[in-house]
């Protein structure tokens, strides 16, 4: 015959199991804590020339640690980001190497707003040692010397190298020594880099603290000098948050970063 559990028996038992259960409960919340944490940060897709990154690699990481934030880059060409954002129909910035770039996507409807950040001043790059001894943008049209230059319909440094160069009646000559027409400013800076040309037109901002590069500047009456927006986009999902990012662009924190490379800032 079975004997009855004692009144103290079932009292034991019923509260080992209600700490059992108050413990799993509590084994489960650092991870139900994470899940919460996983899923409450957003990203922001940003369409930037590939000639800013430098900058705006180091603007996204002070603006990801101070706010639950992801900032995804596609880097490329302006004109090619353009194109993207035209197919797409998706992202929330864009920061084309020209304000030219952002008015025309302004006119095509895709900007909400449109500030400017800093100034990006074309120049003369050459190999260390300036092999071919060039001096002044008239050089490059010299019989012989190799030159690279953006593709004009593809960064911001090729459509502004040819007005430059045609400007000065330079183009047809010039396009004579043309080694490469390249897809983004930081591949001209490759073939500066690796001497596999004697000269080329890049943004000053390139060479800084780039080894194998040195930089002649073009007189201002020859020059011409472009201005770098940042454009929130309309088809946005979070335009808060991309506001929020061009705010902190455009803040003296943002610009002082800029200008530690190399970038002029607006004031």
């Amino acid at each position: 015959m079975l004997k009855k559990p004692s009144l103290l028996l079932v009292f034991l038992l019923s509260f080992s199991l209600l700490l059992a259960g108050c413990g799993q409960d509590n084994a489960n919340t650092p991870n139900d804590q994470d899940n919460q944490t996983s899923v409450e940060q957003q990203n922001l897709l940003v369409y930037c020339g590939a000639g800013l990154r430098t900058a705006t690699d180091d603007i996204a990481q002070v603006f990801e640690e101070k706010n639950n934030v992801k900032i995804e880059y596609h880097y490329a060409g302006s004109a090619q980001n353009l194109t993207q954002l035209e197919l797409t129909q998706e992202g929330d910035l864009y920061i084309p190497g020209a304000l030219s770039y952002g008015e025309t996507a302004k006119e095509k409807g895709f900007v909400s707003s449109m500030d400017n950040i800093c100034y990006h001043i074309p120049a003369i790059g050459v190999p260390e040692g300036n092999p071919a001894g060039i001096t002044k943008l008239e050089d490059l049209a010299r019989p012989g010397v190799e030159v690279v230059l953006g593709d004009p319909e593809g960064p911001a440094i090729g459509k502004t190298s040819a007005k430059i160069l045609k400007n000065a009646g330079l183009w047809e000559a010039v396009n004579e020594n043309l080694v490469s027409n390249t897809a983004t400013v930081n591949e001209i800076v490759t073939y500066l880099t690796m001497k596999q040309c004697d000269a080329a037109i890049i943004w000053e901002d390139n060479a800084q603290g780039v080894e194998g590069i040195e930089i002649i500047q073009i007189p201002p009456e020859q020059n011409d000098i472009k201005t770098v927006p940042v454009c929130v986009l309309k088809c946005s999902e979070k335009p808060e948050l991309a506001q929020q990012f061009a705010d902190f662009i455009l803040s003296s924190e943002g610009k002082a970063i800029f200008a530690k490379h190399g970038f002029k800032p607006v004031e």
